[in-house]
């Protein structure tokens, strides 16, 4: 039986009303993860020399060395006069970090602001020359660190699993029984979050000074990892 005009037009306004709230109801909104503000973190450092031989060995006798093999001391200056023996290079450490992100940090770029704490590697000479220096002790090191840093992210809601990467530099103060000094450094890294929790990877170039006994330098190369709880 066909429909009459009348009601031909009351099942079109009927379709037009109902059809947006079919379609809104079949609109699927992906859930967004919750901005973080803060990061701390507890660290594991492994550290490597960077020109030992140059910085601090070569600062500390006053000229350029080389080093040796086959014998019971590593370096020696290029006359022979003077030989350093390393009797500890300590290459394992411990530090924290808190990380926060003014502008939070769940999608995209956004900037980071790092201070940690960090122990430096104990590092033990003996030196037989000519010169007024026949030992030398770095113990009980730290480094109070600061940075500024990218950092750019692409977290998951809820307990699903993120990423992040980041690049920052920075500068720091040198705390140790034989003297307090400074460095400057650059890091570098990246990791994995799921939820509030994480682990991070990173690799710090970091030029450190200090002036006593001597004026002298060393560059350290810890790589860490760091497990993060973010809020």
């Amino acid at each position: 039986m066909p429909l009459r005009k009348g009601q031909l037009i009351i099942t079109t306004f009927w379709l037009l009303s109902v059809l947006p709230s079919i379609a809104s109801a079949q609109t699927y909104t992906e859930p967004q993860p919750r901005r973080q503000f803060v990061t701390v973190s507890y660290d594991w450092l492994y550290t490597n020399p960077l020109h030992f031989g140059d910085h601090p060995v070569g600062d500390l006798v006053g000229g350029a060395v080389a080093s040796v093999r086959g014998k019971d001391y590593d370096y020696e200056t290029r006359d022979g006069a003077t030989r350093i023996g390393v009797d500890e290079f300590g290459r394992r450490g411990n530090g924290v970090g808190l990380t926060v992100y003014p502008f939070g940090l769940r999608t995209g770029a956004t900037l980071g602001l790092r201070g940690s704490v960090e122990q430096l590697p104990t590092i033990s000479l003996t030196i037989d020359g000519p010169g007024s220096l026949d030992s030398y002790a770095l113990t009980n090191a730290r480094a109070f660190d600061a940075s500024a840093g990218l950092f750019v992210a692409d977290r998951s809601a809820g307990w699903g699993v993120g990423s992040h990467a980041f690049i920052a530099g920075g500068i720091g103060r040198i705390r140790s029984d034989l003297s307090d000094g400074r460095r400057y450094f650059a890091e570098a890294g990246g990791g994995l979050t799921s939820g509030p929790l994480g682990v991070e990877l990173s690799v710090k170039f970091a030029w450190n000074r200090l002036p006593e006994p001597v004026e002298h330098r060393f560059m350290t190369v810890p790589v860490t990892i760091r497990g993060t709880v973010s809020f």
